[in-house]
């Protein structure tokens, strides 16, 4: 085994040759290094022949009744955490030019690549290898192209590389729209006004995009594409390899598989509004397993506020006397997104859930007292 030292300088010579996991793939490597072996999951996955497809709901938006979309998206976020949505307004070529960008920008050559790598979160477009290289018990057979957009607009065209720009550019103007439209939803399922969420909380305040690469690995039994974690954000829209599949969520103890939709888009609550709702809606553990055969691709645009954004977030509270069964206490301290992020990523993607460093203590539980009888 690994000492702390040995890992370390493993991790740092991966990082320098700046070429991710796809460089180790393009030098033949036919075994994976001890830096990405994952621990064994005591979690089971379900057999997909036992899970019902309706288990992660599919909402078709072109729905007239209104009423009806927001009581379906209402019953996915408080249960499932997840969900795939159908006619929202992505055209299916688009949604396919955006995926054939992305792995252009990454099946480039290394040279091709470099200018564009660093851990620098300052630098708006970034390209890496694990985000939490240095802090998670084992590395993820993942490289990303990341883009941190504010509310006015991405990060400005030139900067982003030209393998991918056009469509990549044109596919988050689009994304913004949708997180809009479902942001509406999500406040009216809360019984909200349908502009809560976007524009009073600042939900829609800016967005970090991830375009992520699986290489095809030899040994996917050792390894994870993405470990189990859940999103620190409001909201992810995740334009998935219906090709490849590969994504799964954490439902009753056992991983399930979300059955590839075509044409669809998977929406998850993040943890600020699991946070933000007071747990009325869920933020589920979710990971991507590794594949043996073939390159696995996708984009998730993460809807919250910019990383140095100093804005407070606390839990939703119904009033004393609502009519609302589910008044309760807050559950969680309020904080920023700077410190949510902070804590996130210094403890990386280590399998618990960063809510739990937010959450506040149940309340004391009040015993009657106890008087002695009269003789």
């Amino acid at each position: 085994m690994a000492t702390g030292s040995s890992r370390l300088r493993d991790l740092q010579a991966f990082d320098d040759t700046k070429a991710g996991v796809k460089g180790l793939v393009d030098a033949g490597v036919t075994a994976v290094p001890a830096i990405f072996h994952q621990r064994p999951d005591p979690v089971p996955v379900a057999n997909p022949s036992d899970v019902d497809d309706a288990v992660v709901p599919v909402i078709d938006l072109a729905d007239v009744d209104r009423d009806r979309v927001v009581v379906q998206v209402r019953a996915a976020a408080e249960t499932v955490g997840f969900f795939q949505v159908v006619n929202h307004g992505i055209p299916g070529e688009l949604m396919d030019e955006t995926l054939s960008a992305v792995r252009r920008f990454h099946e480039q050559p290394a040279e091709a690549k470099r200018p564009y790598y660093t851990r620098d979160r300052a630098r708006r477009v970034r390209y890496y290898s694990n985000f939490d290289l240095f802090q998670s018990p084992a590395a993820n057979w993942r490289d990303t192209l990341s883009l941190e957009m504010s509310q006015e607009g991405p990060a400005a065209p030139e900067e982003m590389p030209a393998a991918c720009r056009s469509a990549l550019a044109d596919y988050l103007a689009a994304a913004q729209r949708l997180g809009a439209t479902m942001s509406e939803l999500l406040s009216e399922a809360l019984g909200l006004p349908a502009g809560y969420l976007g524009q009073d909380a600042g939900c829609l305040d800016g967005l970090y995009v991830g375009a992520h690469y699986y290489p095809a690995c030899p040994e996917p039994h050792l390894t994870l594409g993405t470990t189990r974690h859940s999103d620190p954000c409001f909201l992810t829209l995740l334009l998935p390899d219906t090709a490849m599949g590969g994504l799964q969520v954490l439902l009753e103890r056992q991983w399930v598989d979300v059955p590839p939709v075509a044409g669809a888009l998977v929406v998850n609550i993040g943890d600020l509004l699991q946070l933000v709702s007071n747990d009325r809606l869920k933020s589920v553990e979710h990971r991507v397993v590794a594949s043996g055969v073939g390159s696995r691709v996708s984009v998730a645009c993460l809807f919250r506020p910019r990383y140095a954004s100093t804005r407070e977030y606390g839990p939703l509270v119904l009033a004393s006397g609502s009519d609302d069964d589910d008044t309760r206490l807050p559950a969680y301290r309020s904080t920023t997104t700077a410190e949510f992020l902070e804590y996130y990523n210094s403890k990386g993607l280590d399998g618990r859930s960063a809510l739990d460093h937010f959450r506040l203590p149940p309340p004391p539980i009040s015993t009657p007292s106890t008087f002695a009888s009269s003789p």
